[in-house]
């Protein structure tokens, strides 16, 4: 199999699933006390981007997730603002790719205590969500021509503090991920493609056929 060809099939699988939660499951986690985005950050974004890496062991794959991630959010059904998800998409997969480049050298499957996995997990998830919240609060007003640095340094405390249950959640997520990676799970080389771009085409479907639904 082509290397080239399987990373950018993996690209696109993982991708089109967490568009897909963003899209279709994150609007229905109302009442959860949670915000949807501290959870699809810090559930679904950790899980995906963190799974893959692991998966994969290849930089830049996160980054190409979050594009497709964020242009298939661009189609949610259920509204909201677009353009702002779509970057704070793309913005939390850059900063994933960051933190984990820099940890390149550690084998993340060889670490054995839950703490220093709980660690990462919370150290990762709060600087996404955190990261990935400012960095929309900026590119946001300036898409529009309207940004003002003192709104966010008067918006600043509260986005520090949506991080932190965000920061509890990837506590626990990844390292549940980590310990399920280490399942080896071998796909022959006849059915990986047909299974990746499967689940891909289910998920853009699903997506833009609702949004279309209920855009008509």
């Amino acid at each position: 199999m082509n290397d080239k060809m399987k990373i950018f099939a993996g690209i696109i699988v993982f991708g089109s699933l967490w568009g897909f939660s963003e899209c279709i499951i994150g609007p229905n986690l109302a009442g959860t006390g949670l915000s949807s985005s501290m959870i699809m950050t810090g559930f679904f974004a950790m899980v995906f981007l963190t799974m893959s890496r692991l998966f994969y062991k290849k930089r830049g794959m996160q980054v190409g997730m979050g594009l497709i991630a964020g242009s298939l959010r661009y189609f949610n059904p259920f509204g909201g603002c677009q353009v702002c998800s779509a970057i704070a998409i793309a913005a939390e997969a850059l900063i994933f790719e960051l933190i984990f480049d820099y940890l390149s050298e550690l084998d993340l499957n060889q670490i054995k205590r839950f703490t220093t996995k709980a660690a990462l997990g919370v150290f990762t998830a709060y600087n996404v969500y955190v990261g990935g919240y400012i960095i929309t609060q900026i590119l946001t007003p300036i898409s529009y021509g309207s940004f003002y640095i003192e709104n966010l340094i008067s918006f600043l405390p509260t986005i520090l503090a949506k991080g932190l249950p965000v920061a509890l959640i990837g506590a626990v997520t990844i390292p549940i991920t980590i310990e399920l990676s280490r399942v080896d799970l071998k796909i022959s080389d006849k059915l990986y493609y047909p299974t990746t771009i499967g689940i891909s085409l289910v998920c853009w479907i699903s997506v833009i056929g609702t949004w279309a639904i209920f855009s008509a």
